[in-house]
């Protein structure tokens, strides 16, 4: 029994679906609601710690946030990708904080630097 195309078209959509799930469930992201009411705009927004920004600003927080204000509220999201696949036995995960990285390093051997297979956003 072969597959005719509305087949291959439900298997490509759930695949298309499935990916997108994926992706949006690693992203590392938040939204601040605005506290106007729904049918006025916002003029500015307010985050958690109290600071107001500008209608259409962009920021970055100190804990590497990439955040932006717009007429709804505040949506933010990492920029700190972090390394997943290594060998975390003789290995570390070392984040710099002053430039939103992180580096693998050898345990035993903090100058030589560790494989990463993969790296999540």
């Amino acid at each position: 029994m072969g597959c005719d195309s509305s087949d291959t078209k439900l298997l490509l959509g759930g695949f298309v679906a499935l990916a997108t799930f994926i992706t949006s469930c690693n992203a590392r992201c938040y939204f601040i609601p605005g506290t106007e009411p729904r049918n006025d705009f916002l003029d500015e927004c307010e985050d958690t710690d109290g600071v107001k920004y500008s209608i259409h600003t962009n920021w970055q927080t100190e804990s590497c946030f990439e955040c932006s204000c717009n007429e709804e509220g505040i949506q933010c999201c990492s920029k700190v990708a972090v390394p997943l696949g290594y060998d975390k036995i003789n290995c570390q995960s070392i984040f710099y904080k002053e430039n939103c990285t992180y580096s693998v390093v050898e345990r035993d051997d903090p100058e030589k630097t560790c494989d990463v297979k993969s790296w999540i956003l």
